[in-house]
């Protein structure tokens, strides 16, 4: 038995799924990594005799947590929408900036008029944002480009974004996000092009590891986003659902019919929609950022998530018209203050349950076997990490095995 590394004079905590306090503590803890994988953890004293000869990182007594997970993102865009934030500020819903051609279409307008480089560029200092929060996975998802060179192009930018920042990257195309200009009033024939077409060829293409779509009254109708899942079945691609953020239209439920990974939002899904997710093992994804910056009042049914026992993640949602949030850090305060979820929910929320939200099961606790993706922080205890806004207590980052 032998190691590459181990870490050592650390706190832990584990986020195992059985953890009597909800982190899994470890005092003055270490983490043996083998490659890319961790092939031991525990308290140091206990650790085994072959591992002593390895290269060893003193980690100085800081708190190590698993990589923290953004599983719900629009990261790449062009452009901003500052402007619609003063309009809302001045009595303007959401709904109404929408359907008066602002809210995503301006963003698409932008988006499909950047090249390539250019989305590079104005979506890096985004990532970087994150990562400087301990961030080792993130989802990102197209939509505003709602052509198919469009949401190619902004797919293909992720992907190179994970790349040049050596971070760990799923992406999901969001095609039926809304409805294009050149489609106006034909919503159908939309969803035929999105099915028939545009799946298809980027599916073909390898870009996207899962489908999504907006199931909303200023979007799409249950029986539009199910011909979007069954075409993403066909492809063996696995779906997730933007659902009852705005009215309760059973998307939830729909999205737990179709063995949907998450279905996100939720601020109006009813308790049959929750039961429903409990017993398709689909994620609740809360979204606080949108939340705080709608000036929401209907929260999502926080209690009910509980009582059915539904995996309940966080992220930060970022994009430019309704949640423009770089910080994960932010996120946990939020869930907290907005929500009430405890400290160890949310950062549960942000490791081991936003890694079920993108069906990953190899990361998000440290245990044996899970991929060498961890955090380290200065901090007294993990519950710091949800309590002080607008600090960055990251003092180190560990992706697949290497600082």
């Amino acid at each position: 038995m032998s190691g590459d590394a181990v870490w050592i004079n650390a706190r832990i905590a584990t986020l195992a799924a059985d953890a009597a306090d909800g982190y899994g503590l470890i005092d003055d803890g270490a983490i043996a990594i083998s490659g890319d994988r961790i092939a031991w953890i525990g308290t140091r004293r206990d650790l085994p005799a072959d591992y002593r000869g390895v290269v060893e990182h003193d980690c100085g007594g800081a708190w190590i947590t698993p990589g923290l997970i953004d599983c719900h993102t629009h990261l790449v865009y062009a452009g901003d929408r500052a402007a619609e934030f003063e309009q809302r500020l001045l009595g303007a819903s959401y709904e109404d900036i929408a359907r008066a051609g602002g809210g995503i279409q301006s963003t698409v307008k932008a988006t499909r008029a950047a090249s390539e480089d250019e989305l590079l560029r104005q979506s890096a200092g985004r990532l970087a944002a994150l990562i400087a929060e301990g961030l080792t996975t993130i989802e990102i998802k197209s939509g505003y480009g709602l052509d198919l060179a469009s949401e190619m192009k902004i797919l293909n930018t992720a992907r190179r974004l994970a790349r040049q920042h050596g971070i760990e990257l799923r992406t999901t195309f969001l095609g039926a996000h809304a409805l294009p200009p050149e489609f106006a009033g034909r919503a159908d024939d939309y969803i035929a092009e999105v099915c028939e077409h545009m799946l298809p060829a980027i599916a073909t293409a390898g870009l996207a590891d899962a489908v999504d779509a907006f199931c909303e009254t200023i979007a799409f109708t249950r029986e539009q986003t199910a011909r979007v899942f069954e075409a993403a079945q066909r492809f063996g691609l696995p779906v997730k659902l933007h659902a009852d953020q705005l009215s309760d239209s059973g998307g939830a439920a729909l999205a737990a019919q179709y063995g949907a990974l998450s279905a996100d939002h939720l601020e109006c899904a009813s308790e049959d929609s929750v039961r429903a997710m409990a017993q398709a093992g689909t994620v609740a994804v809360l979204l606080p950022g949108a939340y705080y910056f709608l000036r929401d009042t209907h929260l999502p049914p926080i209690a009910l998530l509980r009582e059915h026992r539904v995996p309940i993640a966080i992220s930060t949602d970022c994009n430019p018209g309704t949640s423009p949030c770089t910080s994960l850090l932010l996120m946990l305060n939020m869930a907290c203050t907005l929500f009430r979820l405890t400290p160890a929910e949310a950062l549960a929320g942000v490791t081991r349950n936003a890694a079920l939200a993108l069906g990953l099961r190899d990361r998000g606790q440290l245990a044996v076997g899970m991929r060498a993706d961890f955090a380290l922080w200065d901090i007294g205890h993990p519950a710091e990490l949800a309590y002080a806004f607008g600090a960055n207590p990251c003092v180190g980052r560990i992706f697949g095995g290497k600082r």
